[in-house]
């Protein structure tokens, strides 16, 4: 039997694995997964005949070399860091490997070895980035090969709550890492680019520059700007495109509400907060206020930020309860960062029933034969449950069916690779829906640049 190994049995792996299980019996494969939550992989695998859970820590070189050695190719589902271990160990036994995240410094510093050994390590490869990839470049190639020009490509993906489940003020629950939630945005200014102008956003204006994207059967949502839209210039080919701008998708609303806490600081993870173990939820919110000795906490808050007792957006904040004087922060000398997003976990974690959803959506504006045109691509996957979510599938197929065309060798191209050819994404995008992950397009009037990106 053909050997794959999965390292990593996290939220993302559910679809992975199960697709691979179903294969099994017609590929001949015989799937290990390998954890340091062992309890976790077991339960994934289900007692399949064709599959094993191992203990497995991918800092023990001694195990993580064994279990390379032993596999045909390898699946790394670990946090992204942790990815270039098990690359030099692919790269030492001549093993392919995929991955779902994006191409690190030292990912990409193997190129050279793995094309001279044959070698395939298939990156990106998940939901953002991945079929954003190739659901891009399947529009992008179609509009070339027909003579027309690029000069506009907009894109945006969101991890949201489905519809169902949706039944909080900020329309928002976690979906995935809360912390990159918290921390979105930071670090340097959004750029990207408008009518051929280098345009940035910094931290501090970039939840109020939202741009409203309407999905059929959805209703509304808005999306802000992602910290740099410019590097896929080059990865897509566009070095001639006017605009390029990539953004992440909430609700309408939820922008100009997380405005409030990146503006009082409460997002900063810089610096810790002295005695935070002992703070309750009020005390935190109150150390960013100004002293007053009449003024509570809530109405210091509104006067602050200049937000009306009549206003929907008081309302978000009261339904976080962050005016507790009751729930104790019971983190030790904690960021800002790490409170809120303690803070935030009470109201904003997915209860046993809910369900998620990711939907993506583009934009493609192009000339041909004199005229402009525009195409805007939709996509939202919805959850099944708690183990089989959106995100999963999203992140977990893909992945799967990308190892499985490296082991029929449908994919040959050897060296750190992004699915962003015609070999890679037509076999997979089209696989893919058949299970219910399909990009509708329509012709759309071109509109040129958006007037709040200027």
């Amino acid at each position: 039997m053909r050997n794959i190994l999965v390292i990593g049995s996290g939220k993302s792996a559910s679809y992975l694995i199960k697709y691979l299980l179903d294969k099994s019996e017609t590929e001949n494969l015989y799937i290990t997964v390998g954890d340091l939550n062992i309890g976790n992989a077991s339960k994934l695998i289900r007692n399949h005949k064709n599959a094993t859970a191992i203990a497995l820590d991918v800092f023990n070189q001694k195990s993580r070399v064994e279990a390379v050695k032993a596999a045909d190719i390898v699946i790394s589902m670990l946090p992204a860091r942790y990815h270039i271990e098990v690359a030099k160990d692919c790269i030492t036994y001549n093993k392919n490997m995929v991955t779902a995240s994006y191409v690190s410094d030292e990912m990409q510093a193997l190129n050279t070895q793995a094309i001279n050994k044959g070698l395939i390590f298939m990156n990106e490869i998940g939901v953002d980035p991945g079929i954003d990839h190739m659901s891009a470049m399947h529009v992008i190639d179609r509009i070339e090969e027909q003579g027309g020009k690029l000069i506009l490509f907009e894109s945006f993906t969101g991890g949201l709550v489905a519809p169902e489940s949706d039944n909080n003020l900020w329309n928002y629950k976690f979906t995935w890492n809360p912390r990159n939630v918290v921390l979105a945005g930071q670090g340097s200014a959004a750029k990207f680019l408008q009518e051929g102008t280098y345009k940035y956003i910094p931290y501090n204006r970039l939840f109020r520059r939202t741009e409203f994207l309407d999905v059929d059967g959805f209703g509304r949502f808005e999306a802000y700007a992602n910290r740099d839209s410019l590097k896929y210039q080059d990865i897509y080919g566009l070095e001639d495109v006017k605009t390029l701008y990539r953004g992440t998708i909430r609700r309408v609303g939820f922008s100009r509400a997380w405005n409030v806490f990146a503006a009082l600081g409460m997002t900063d993870d810089s610096y810790t907060i002295d005695d935070s173990k002992n703070m309750t939820y009020r005390d935190f919110v109150n150390s960013f206020l100004p002293y007053s000795p009449t003024d509570s906490v809530e109405l210091k808050f509104r006067h602050a930020l200049k937000i009306d007792q009549d206003d929907i957006i008081w309302d978000k904040f009261v339904e976080l309860d962050i005016f507790s004087a009751k729930k104790m922060v019971e983190l030790d000398k904690a960021t800002p960062a790490q409170i809120l997003q303690k803070i935030l976990m009470d109201s904003w974690t997915l209860e046993p029933t809910d369900k998620d959803m990711i939907v993506m959506y583009h934009k493609f504006g192009y000339e041909l034969n004199g005229k402009k045109h525009q195409i805007d691509a939709t996509m939202v996957a919805l959850g099944e449950d708690q183990t089989y979510t959106a995100m999963s599938k999203t992140v977990g197929l893909p992945v799967a069916i990308a190892t499985l065309a490296i082991l029929n060798n449908k994919i040959t191209t050897p060296g750190v690779l992004r699915p962003i050819n015609k070999e890679v994404y037509e076999p997979i995008l089209k696989e893919l829906e058949e299970y219910g992950i399909i990009f509708n397009e329509k012709e759309v009037p071109y509109l040129g640049y958006n007037p709040l990106h200027v």
